[in-house]
């Protein structure tokens, strides 16, 4: 059976290019939008499926996914959160940013073998230097040394971040994504004196999405002089940018990064240019969830 017959969609057939995103929770994802429609605009016929593995089979392997996927002739697979770092036990090469970062987003399928590539480390750099250039770089709270977080964490020291503070519930991830970052990153586990130090605040965690509707931090940390970015996109507007604005704080929502990453991600699957500002408006019409 199919990978498009198991999630009950009828992508099989009439498609010059087949995509899928792997991961949890993904449901209200916009990136199939955004590659269908760019696609359809530069006249390809894509389709692009949701491989969710909160409604699918818990055991189906990682491994398995990639097989049948690459069987049933998908050009690519975008992947998202938990299998970012996973993912790349299961590829023949990695590009230069997917070496460096240590988390693969996208897996191009290509003669028989599988190559894997960072596109959230440039994705959220545009983003950034898009909607907050002008904001003080100097120190930097990240919250998630996960496969986004380190994707942020490089961009962060390439944008300037003099000092990167880097927190992560889970015991050594921090200090694992520092030392692999460098001398301007280091690992906290205070958040309060996190917060107090940094002149911004960047949320890489999936803590926000609606499947996890909290925030990442405690918002009465949160100072009308900070500035507040979330990777989240779905809601747009996640509890912890609520109250940042509710503070009198600079935001930026998870939408530039979400564009920007599949914008590249479009140009690896098919090897064409695609609009940015194209897939933002797409983005941008189906509303604000």
């Amino acid at each position: 059976m199919g990978l498009g017959q198991v999630e009950g969609r009828s992508s099989v057939g009439a498609c010059e290019l087949r995509l899928g995103l792997i991961g949890r929770g993904i449901g209200p994802s916009r990136t199939p939008a955004m590659h269908e429609t760019e696609a359809a605009a530069q006249g390809l016929s894509c389709c692009y499926d949701l491989l969710d593995m909160d409604v699918r089979p818990s055991d189906v392997p990682l491994v398995d996914i990639l097989d049948r996927a690459e069987a049933d002739g998908f050009a690519g697979l975008n992947v998202t959160f938990p299998y970012k770092r996973e993912v790349m036990n299961h590829l023949h090469q990695l590009s230069e940013a997917a070496q460096r970062v240590g988390a693969v987003n996208t897996v191009v399928f290509r003669d028989g073998e599988r190559f894997g590539h960072n596109t959230d480390f440039w994705g959220f750099s545009e983003s950034l230097r898009r909607g907050m250039s002008d904001v003080s770089p100097d120190i930097v709270f990240l919250i998630g040394a996960g496969g986004a977080g380190c994707a942020i964490a490089h961009a962060l020291i390439d944008l300037g971040v003099e000092r990167l503070l880097i927190f992560d519930t889970r015991s050594g991830a921090a200090d694992d994504l520092a030392k692999a970052v460098g001398p301007r990153a280091e690992a906290v586990g205070d958040v309060a004196a996190a917060v107090a130090m940094a002149d911004g605040l960047v949320n890489a965690t999936p803590v926000g999405m609606a499947k996890l509707p909290h925030s990442p931090i405690d918002p009465a940390l949160i100072e009308a002089r900070h500035w507040v970015a979330d990777i989240v996109y779905f809601p747009l507007e996640t509890i912890l940018l609520k109250e940042a604005r509710a503070r009198g704080c600079r935001t930026l929502s998870g939408e530039g990064m979400a564009v920007f990453q599949a914008v590249r991600a479009f140009e690896l699957f098919t090897g064409r240019a695609a609009d940015a500002d194209r897939m933002r408006d797409t983005f941008r019409r189906l509303g604000p969830r």
